[in-house]
């Protein structure tokens, strides 16, 4: 019987932080991404791929300003942009999957579903928009937009300049959880949860309603992960391990770390917000819910046997 496995690739996997993002460098970036799954699928993996989102997000964003302000076309709500990323990516990584499928001689289909997110919207997240979208601005560019727009922004940790900040509550459940494991344990690649999600809420008619919010991509893979009793989580980002004591002189890449000896780091503010620390909750989420382990690591690691940082019980 084959084995389970939810992979949720970083924003690096589609962009580099240096690029402009031409389609061409997407889908090269994809390719070279997702020709390291292969991996994974010769040794009897069934899997759920889950994506970020940010740089194309903060381009239909852009698109969406350009267009009402030059044409007067309709802005349409972060909900709806987050749905078209959902679609655009995950044909990008259909795409370059069926490519690198037919150059292994491996038969299978790949399906992307666009997923909804249940929120709720007395979460606390909504009193205290935390979650950076869309571009960098210097901070007169930021400050006329939050006036026109009602915006709020925030100077990026690593000073690059300001970025939009939004809600980013967490996922009660994945709404379309049933059908991706019936697809994945039939031995389809199913891609999914694009940028966390769309966040939507039940109002008082019990109907779904979209809400202005972003999910973050790797707390809902791991909720995803854990609903459809993922045997592994792999998170792929940019560093082939976990590192304590960050860019000091002392740090250390961390190896096979237990689960009670990670939360410890994690509370003792190990891991920055907005970077690793996402990641390692997701990690703890998934370990606590399911006694399976979680993989960090960086993409081309699959292939060489060096699992990079792996969380276990």
């Amino acid at each position: 019987m084959k084995k389970l496995a939810v992979v949720a690739l970083g924003g690096n996997a589609l962009l580099r932080g240096n690029q402009v993002g031409t389609i061409k460098q997407q889908e090269k970036n994809t390719y070279d991404t997702c020709t390291n799954l292969v991996s994974l699928i010769k040794n009897d993996y069934n899997l759920v791929i889950t994506h970020g989102n940010g740089p194309q997000v903060g381009n239909i964003l852009l698109r969406n300003e350009a267009g009402f302000n030059t044409y007067k076309i309709p802005r349409m709500p972060l909900d709806i942009c987050v749905a078209d990323s959902q679609g655009g990516i995950g044909y990008m990584i259909e795409r370059q999957l069926r490519n690198i499928l037919l150059e292994h001689n491996i038969n299978k289909n790949v399906i992307t579903v666009i997923s909804e997110v249940l929120v709720d919207l007395n979460d606390p997240a909504f009193k205290k928009p935390s979650k950076p979208i869309g571009t960098f601005y210097i901070k007169e560019e930021a400050e006329l937009m939050a006036k026109m727009n009602n915006y709020e922004f925030k100077e990026d940790s690593r000073k690059r300049g300001w970025r939009r900040i939004v809600a980013s509550p967490e996922p009660l459940k994945i709404l379309s959880r049933d059908i991706v494991q019936e697809l994945a344990s039939a031995g389809n690649l199913v891609i999914t949860a694009g940028g966390g999600g769309v966040p939507v809420y039940l109002d008082e008619k019990n109907l779904y309603q979209g809400v202005e919010a972003v999910i973050d991509k790797d707390i809902a893979s791991s909720h995803l992960a854990a609903e459809i009793n993922a045997d592994k989580f792999y998170i792929l980002t940019d560093v082939s391990h976990v590192y304590i004591n960050f860019n000091k002189p002392n740090q250390k890449a961390l190896e096979t770390v237990r689960l009670n000896e990670l939360i410890k780091y994690f509370e003792d503010g190990e891991f920055l917000p907005g970077s690793m620390e996402p990641k390692i909750k997701a990690a703890i989420n998934f370990v606590k819910e399911t006694g399976n382990e979680t993989i960090i690591t960086e993409a081309t690691q699959l292939n060489n046997g060096n699992l990079g940082t792996r969380i276990i019980v």
